[in-house]
C-alpha cells in the first residue's frame, strides 16, 4: 500500500503552483502519479493523503494549477480507511476514476472502485456504491489498477498487489468486469520481479508492459518491463527503466507515461524520494522523457532537477 498520511496544508480549492519546469513538479508529498492528456490538457492524478484525492492539470507541463479534493472518503461509503493509486479515462463523454481502497485483506470489504463526473477536475461521485473488484484473486490483492483501451476500443484493466498480477476487460460503461472469449474472467499475466504498480502502453504494434518492483517503502523501488504482442502477454522481464540514483533520488517507481499528440514523444511521470529522506510517504511527483531505442527497446530514464520544457499539448 502507497498510503501519504501527511497531508498538504492548502486553502484554496484552486492555485497554481509552479512556473518552472524543475523536477518535483509541484510542491508537497505527491505519489503513484497517473498522468492523462485530454483535449490539449495533462491532467496528473496522485496519492495524496489517504483520505482524498486532488489532481493538478497543465497544458504545457511546465506551469500546473490544483484542483482540491475531487473524491474523498467521505462520499464513498464503502471506503472506510484510505483511498490511493487513482487512473483516470475519458470514455464516452465523461470521466471514470478508478481507485484503490482500504489495503483489503481476505474477507474484508474494499478494492478497486469507479468514480464518475462530467468534468476531469471533478467532482467525482461514487458510481457503484461498493468496489468493482473486491476479492484476492489469484493472489493479486485488488490495487494498483490501470485501465488500457486498445486500438480497436476495447478496455483491459491490469492490476494487483503482493506479487501478482491480473488483467481483465470491462464492459463497454466501465462499470463491470465481462469474461473473454474463451470464458475465463480473470487472467494472471505475473511477469518475473513484479510487485505492483502495472502500466500499458502500446507502440508500433507492440505491447510494453511495465510494472513496479522492490518496496514502495525502500530506496530501491524501480520500474521493469517487458514487451509482447498481446495485451495478454506472455511478458519476459527485460530490464530495468527506472531506478534511483544517488546524486539525484532514490524510491523512483509507480509510474505512468503520457504520449505528445502527434509524435513519438513520450515521457514518464513517477514519483521519487529526495536523497537522505528515509520517511516511507515522502515522495515528490517528477517528469522526465522516455526514450525508445532504434530496435524499439526502452532506454533507461535519466532522472533530473531540471526536468523538461514546455510541450504543446494539443493534437497535430
Amino acid at each position: 500500500m502507497k498510503l501519504n498520511i501527511i497531508a498538504l496544508a492548502a486553502s484554496l480549492a484552486l492555485s497554481t503552483l509552479s512556473a518552472s519546469a524543475a523536477n518535483p513538479l509541484v510542491d508537497g508529498w505527491n505519489a503513484d502519479p497517473e498522468a492523462v492528456i485530454v483535449d490539449g490538457t495533462c491532467w496528473i492524478y496522485p496519492t495524496i493523503n489517504g483520505a482524498r484525492f486532488d489532481t493538478y492539470s497543465s497544458t504545457d507541463l511546465v506551469n500546473w494549477t490544483r484542483h482540491e479534493n475531487i473524491l474523498d472518503t467521505c462520499t464513498v461509503s464503502w471506503a472506510h480507511n484510505c483511498m490511493w493509486a487513482p487512473a483516470m479515462v475519458h470514455h464516452n463523454s465523461r470521466y471514470y476514476f478508478f481507485f484503490s481502497a482500504n489495503d483489503v485483506h481476505q474477507g474484508e470489504i474494499g478494492g478497486i472502485g469507479v468514480a464518475v463526473a462530467d468534468n476531469p477536475a471533478g467532482p467525482f461521485t461514487d458510481a457503484l456504491g461498493h468496489p468493482l473488484i473486491g476479492e484476492i484473486i489469484n493472489g493479486a490483492q485488488p490495487i494498483d489498477q490501470y485501465v488500457f483501451r486498445d486500438d480497436d476500443g476495447q478496455f483491459y484493466m491490469y492490476y494487483g498487489g503482493w506479487g501478482h498480477c491480473n488483467v481483465v476487460r470491462l464492459s463497454n460503461d466501465l462499470m463491470s468486469v465481462v469474461p473473454f472469449d474463451d470464458g475465463t474472467t480473470y487472467r494472471e499475466i505475473t511477469p518475473k520481479g513484479y510487485v505492483e504498480g502495472p502500466f500499458m502502453l502500446k507502440r508500433n504494434g507492440k505491447y510494453y508492459f511495465m510494472w513496479s518492483e522492490g518496496s514502495w517503502t525502500g530506496p530501491d523501488y524501480r520500474v521493469a518491463y517487458a514487451i509482447s504482442t498481446s495485451p495478454f502477454g506472455p511478458f519476459e522481464r527485460i530490464g530495468t527503466i527506472l531506478q534511483k540514483d544517488d546524486t539525484i533520488a532514490t524510491g523512483a517507481g509507480h509510474h505512468s507515461v503520457i504520449q505528445i499528440p502527434g509524435t513519438d514523444e513520450y515521457y514518464i511521470v513517477y514519483h521519487r524520494r529526495p536523497i537522505g529522506d528515509t520517511e516511507a510517504v515522502h515522495r515528490q511527483m517528477c517528469i522526465d522523457p522516455l526514450i525508445f531505442d532504434a530496435n524499439g527497446f526502452i532506454k533507461p530514464v535519466v532522472m533530473t532537477h531540471e526536468g523538461i520544457g514546455p510541450k504543446n499539448l494539443k493534437a497535430k
